[in-house]
């Protein structure tokens, strides 16, 4: 596959590429498809349900970043030693990174007795901060069932072996949609549980998949050759070095969320319709956008191994097939976005009598959906060049300047916008756009720098 050292006149195609990104696509699209059914059934549940879902998901969402971010960094160490052919030191990855998640769960627990003081702040209704707690407080306790989830699935990721990834994560999907929809809306057995419904058959799926990545891991003949059972010693050195190059690229990814969950919370300033206007744009994005998730991080793996092996020219051709590959798709999903709003809307948009705030949802929608158009492309390719820099190991800038951006560009003009102008939602969006062109004007400066190119983890 993509780990094996191929003839130097060979340039990889796009056979390769597809083979280990696609996959991880699919995987994202199942992953992406339970939030979005979550919030299709929890937006004809109530609007008080809708209102509380993103911000209180995205909370604790912005938490588990950091924690599943250097969990999943763990594909790039993966990578760039199956490059390398150190076998046997991924065994010895993957138990650090069980460590890690072992203390992120204990931190996650203690975290969920704060829920109310977190969404205090947020100064939404009551009747919304109430859901938002709940919410939160359940993502919270399960959470280390994700973040164990993501530790073990690098083992496959960073090998190329995607597939398993895919089965895993269709199968989570496959029982958590039923679940989530007989726990939220009360069918048959199962008690009506709304929002709290929803939280629980996430993490029940959390755990499913967890649960299926532990069973096809730890089995002999992956003992024989990466000592999975075995190598479970304690290493501090490698498990620092994992944080130190992990942390960085986590924090990134935590500083992106943040910026979105501040968007968020800010935009819930100007109105309950206006929050979910944008709850409801920001789902829609999520489930167009997964294709830029799976592509970045394959790539992430295929420079990883790449770069393992010392084949930079390889890292450079993948990195080119991937722009051209999302650039496509990007610009095809924009135009859907701004020539065909209200179809898109009308998949969580139901007028009827006992609604009576939709058609002002779908009318603010279809104005919110054209602004997005305006930049998926270029957010697509901050993820592509943010794939390559961590598949090498360049994370300290990444983290650096995307958290300068994210304070300059996007929280202070939010601020100034919702609480000092009477701009509106419109104004956000635009504001929010400024920030995604300046994510991709930095990610494409560094990596045309060029240092990634001889930058090890391993």
């Amino acid at each position: 596959m993509a780990s094996r050292t191929r003839k130097s006149n060979r340039p990889p195609g796009y056979k390769t590429l597809f083979a280990v990104s696609l996959p991880l696509v699919l995987s994202m699209a199942a992953t992406t498809v339970m939030e979005f059914t979550d919030r299709v059934f929890l937006a004809n549940y109530a609007i008080d349900a809708i209102a509380a879902a993103i911000p209180a998901g995205i909370a604790a969402f912005l938490v588990l970043t950091f924690f599943t971010g250097v969990t999943t960094y763990l594909n790039v160490f993966v990578a760039q030693y199956t490059g390398a052919g150190s076998y046997r030191q991924i065994g010895l990855c993957i138990w650090q990174g069980l460590y890690f998640t072992a203390l992120a769960t204990v931190f996650l627990v203690g975290l969920s007795f704060t829920a109310r003081q977190i969404f205090a702040l947020g100064g939404h209704p009551p009747e919304v901060q109430q859901l938002e707690c709940i919410y939160f407080r359940i993502l919270c306790r399960g959470g280390g069932l994700n973040v164990l989830g993501t530790c073990l699935a690098s083992f496959f990721t960073g090998q190329g072996k995607t597939r398993p990834v895919l089965l895993i994560n269709l199968i989570g999907m496959a029982v958590n949609i039923p679940l989530d929809y007989a726990l939220i809306n009360g069918i048959g057995i199962f008690p009506e549980l709304g929002i709290r419904g929803a939280g629980i058959a996430t993490v029940c799926a959390w755990a499913l998949i967890a649960l299926l990545y532990a069973g096809l891991i730890f089995d002999r003949l992956n003992e024989n050759r990466y000592g999975i059972r075995s190598q479970r010693a304690l290493d501090v050195r490698l498990l620092l070095r994992i944080i130190r190059k992990g942390g960085p690229a986590a924090l990134q990814f935590t500083m992106d969320v943040l910026a979105f969950t501040f968007f968020v919370f800010m935009v819930g300033r100007l109105g309950k319709v206006e929050l979910a206007v944008s709850n409801i744009a920001f789902s829609i994005q999520s489930i167009a956008f997964m294709p830029a998730f799976g592509f970045s991080m394959g790539l992430s793996t295929l420079v990883g191994q790449s770069l393992g092996r010392n084949d930079v020219p390889g890292a450079v051709q993948f990195t080119r097939q991937t722009i051209r590959v999302l650039l496509t798709y990007t610009l095809l999903v924009g135009l859907l976005f701004f020539t065909a709003p209200q179809w898109i809307l009308g998949v969580f948009i139901m007028e009827t009598g006992s609604h009576t705030a939709y058609p002002q949802l779908f009318s603010q929608g279809v104005v919110v959906l054209r602004i997005m158009a305006l930049f998926i492309a270029f957010d697509a390719m901050y993820f592509t060049f943010i794939g390559v820099l961590k598949g090498a190991g360049d994370t300290r800038f990444i983290m650096w300047s995307i958290g300068l951006a994210t304070l300059v560009v996007m929280m202070l003009p939010l601020t100034i916008i919702v609480e000092f102008t009477g701009w509106g939602l419109f104004a956000c969006w635009i504001n929010l756009t400024l920030y995604v062109l300046t994510l991709f004007a930095v990610s494409l400066w560094r990596y045309r720098r060029g240092r990634w190119r001889a930058i090890r983890v391993i």
